[in-house]
């Protein structure tokens, strides 16, 4: 689904990103792993358009996004998820879930897809007429998510979904993404610092270190490799 090949990327004199390649399957979770800093979170906002690369190549089914305006890159069918569960609080549960759906023009298959989004994240059913701001942090998390995917995307980029949660809505929140990845073909690539969480999810994995890929593979190749710790955690 995607290819990205000698991705580069720096913030003046800071080189975020150095060379980065790999691809992602069509139906499955890709995990990045990698300490604060490693380029995570810049490798996301350059595939969806928000970050310019220096040089190399991001291709979505043989088309390449670099250079393409953001609003292009979704429609194409890649939603982005950011890091810090970017809900708008002064909209209702409902209206935020409604501007995921901007670009599509199918009125049944857009309240189909708000229908599928509380059948996953049930906890939201609830809560649909009440503002964001009253939401609790997983809560918040799943309303982003079903926000990407009321767009009816083919490639999801979520960034630290686990972030400040507890332990048993991180492991609703993956259970879901591979839900997703399984049953619905859905392409996840998912960024995350915790790395037993995420490949527990994942088909493949690759540890980004200083914005180069330190290693890769499958999965459980990268959870059993001894350098995990080295590249992870710099030690």
């Amino acid at each position: 689904m995607l290819e990205i090949e000698n991705l580069c990327v720096s913030y003046g004199a800071i080189e975020a990103l150095a060379g980065v390649s790999f691809s992602t399957g069509e139906g499955s979770i890709t995990a990045v792993l990698g300490a604060n800093g490693a380029g995570k979170t810049t490798l996301l906002r350059t595939i969806s358009g928000l970050a310019r690369a220096m040089r190399g190549s991001v291709r979505y089914q043989g088309r390449e996004l670099l250079g393409m305006a953001v609003e292009d890159i979704t429609r194409l069918g890649i939603a982005h998820v950011p890091e810090g569960r970017g809900v708008i609080e002064q909209l209702t549960v409902d209206e935020n879930l409604k501007l995921g759906g901007l670009w599509r023009h199918d009125g049944r298959g857009y309240r189909q897809a708000l229908d599928e989004v509380f059948e996953l994240f049930p906890p939201l059913v609830p809560r649909r007429h009440n503002l964001a701001l009253t939401l609790s942090g997983g809560e918040r998390q799943m309303l982003a998510i079903g926000r990407a995917l009321v767009a009816h995307p083919a490639v999801l980029l979520v960034d630290e979904p686990s972030l400040g949660l507890a332990p048993l809505v991180t492991a609703r929140v993956m259970s879901v993404l591979r839900t997703l990845a399984e049953e619905r073909g859905l392409s996840v690539l998912l960024v995350e610092q915790n790395a037993r969480s995420a490949l527990s999810v994942a088909r493949d994995a690759l540890v980004l270190n200083l914005g180069r890929v330190a290693l890769s593979g499958t999965a459980e190749e990268v959870s059993a490799s001894r350098d995990l710790r080295h590249h992870y955690l710099g030690v």
